[in-house]
C-alpha cells in the first residue's frame, strides 16, 4: 500500500502529526567535508515540504552549526507548519566541559542557542541526543520539564541510551507529573537490529515512537559499497561520508551479504535498492518515521520513491531473514516452549493487542 509525506502518524502517546519519513539535516552544510552547500540544501527542504513533508531533523553541533542555521532561514515563512526537532550534549565548544552533557547548564544554552539559529522561539520536539552516565535522570527531567513549562519546548525526547535507563527516566516522569517522552531516536535498519531485544519493545510497551537514523546503514543498503571496498576496510577516514563508512567498520561480509538480498528483492520490485531497504523499515508497525538524510536532490527522490514500495509478505520475510539476529537471553527462554511451559504448562492462553 503506497503512502505519502502527508499521510500523518501519530508520534508515540502524544496528538503531534509528522510525515512518516522525516528530513534529516545533518547533510545541511559543508563544514564536515560532505553534505550541500546552501543552495542544494534549499532544493531539498523544498522538496520535502511541498509533497507534504513536515518533520524535520537537526542537532545542535551538525555541520558546526550550519544545519541548524540554514533551518532558521528555510522556515521562516512556514515555521508554524513544520515540525522541528533538535538535539543537544554533544560539546558545542572544545575544552568547555560544561557546553555538552546531559546536564542543566548544558540543557539550557544549547536550547537558547538551537532557538537563536533556527530563529524561533520554540522547539516542537527536543531530543537527549547521547547519553552519559554521569547526570542524575531527575536532573534531567526536570529540565526539560522546565523549559516545557516556559513554553520554549513543546515534547521531549531521547536518544543513543541503554533501554533500561530510558524505562527508568519514563516511569520517574509519570510518577512527578513531569513531561514524559514521546520519542525515542535509535540507528536502526536491515543490518543494525540490536533495537529489536530491548529498545524497541520497550519504546512500544512505554508509548515511545521510533524514528530511526541511518535506515540505509550509511549506504551500505543502497548499493553504494561492493566486495572490493572490503580491501579498504582499516583505510583512514579520507573527509568523505564513503571514506568515514569504510573506515568505521560498516562495510563487512555480512552486511554485504544483507544488502545482496535487498538488491534481489529491488530486481523483482522494480525498485531501486534504497527504496526496498527503507521500505522494509517503513512497513513496520512499531517505526514512527525513519530519518533520510540526502545530499542532492536525485537521492532525495530516491528515498521519497520508497514510500510506494508495495513489499509482499514472502519478500519481508526474506528481508527479514537476512538482517535477522539472535535475540538472546532472556528473550530466546521466554519465547520458547520451555520458557512458556513454565508460566502456563500446556494451556493455551489466548492474547489481544
Amino acid at each position: 500500500m503506497s503512502l505519502t509525506l502527508d499521510t500523518y502518524r501519530l508520534l508515540g502517546r502524544s496528538g503531534l502529526r509528522v510525515s512518516p519519513l522525516a528530513l534529516g539535516t545533518a547533510t545541511f552544510g559543508t563544514e564536515w567535508g560532505w553534505g550541500a552547500e546552501q543552495d542544494d540544501a534549499r532544493k531539498l527542504f523544498d522538496t520535502y515540504v511541498e509533497r507534504g513533508g513536515n518533520f524535520i531533523d537537526t542537532a545542535n553541533t551538525y555541520t558546526n552549526g550550519s544545519s541548524e542555521r540554514l533551518l532558521g532561514e528555510f522556515t521562516r515563512d512556514n515555521r508554524e507548519s513544520l515540525v522541528l526537532a533538535t538535539k543537544y550534549t554533544t560539546q558545542r565548544r572544545q575544552g568547555d566541559p560544561n557546553s555538552g552533557g546531559p546536564h542543566r547548564k548544558s540543557l539550557f544554552a544549547s536550547v537558547e542557542a538551537s532557538l537563536r539559529q533556527l530563529n524561533t522561539d520554540y522547539l516542537d520536539l527536543l531530543y537527549l541526543h547521547v547519553w552519559d552516565f554521569t547526570t542524575p535522570v531527575e536532573e534531567i527531567l526536570r529540565g526539560m520539564d522546565d523549559l516545557v513549562r516556559q513554553g520554549k519546548v513543546l515534547y521531549v525526547a531521547i536518544c543513543n541510551t541503554p533501554a533500561w535507563q530510558v524505562s527508568r527516566m519514563q516511569a520517574i516522569a509519570d510518577l512527578r507529573g513531569w513531561s514524559p517522552l514521546v520519542a525515542l531516536q535509535i540507528e536502526y535498519n536491515l543490518i543494525q537490529r540490536a533495537g529489536e531485544r530491548d529498545l524497541i519493545p520497550m519504546a512500544r510497551e512505554l508509548g515511545l515512537g521510533v524514528i530511526p537514523f541511518s535506515p540505509l546503514a550509511g549506504g551500505v543498503l543502497a548499493g553504494r559499497y561492493s566486495r572490493a571496498d572490503l580491501t579498504a576496510a582499516k583505510v583512514a577516514d579520507d573527509g568523505t561520508r564513503k571514506g568515514f563508512n569504510i573506515a568505521n567498520g560498516d562495510v563487512t561480509e555480512r552486511n554485504l551479504a544483507v544488502a545482496d538480498v535487498v538488491k534481489e528483492v529491488a530486481a523483482e520490485t522494480g525498485h531501486t535498492p534504497g527504496q526496498v531497504g527503507l521500505a522494509w523499515i517503513l512497513r513496520n508497525p512499531d517505526v514512527t518515521a525513519p530519518i533520510i538524510g540526502a545530499r542532492t536532490p536525485e537521492q532525495l527522490e530516491d528515498n521519497l520513491g520508497a514510500l510506494e514500495v508495495d513489499l509482499t509478505a514472502a519478500q519481508l520475510a526474506r528481508l527479514d531473514e537476512a538482517g535477522a539476529i539472535e535475540l538472546g537471553y532472556p528473550h530466546d527462554l521466554l519465547a520458547s516452549d520451555r520458557g512458556r511451559a513454565f508460566n502456563s504448562g500446556d494451556l493455551s492462553v489466548e492474547t489481544r493487542s
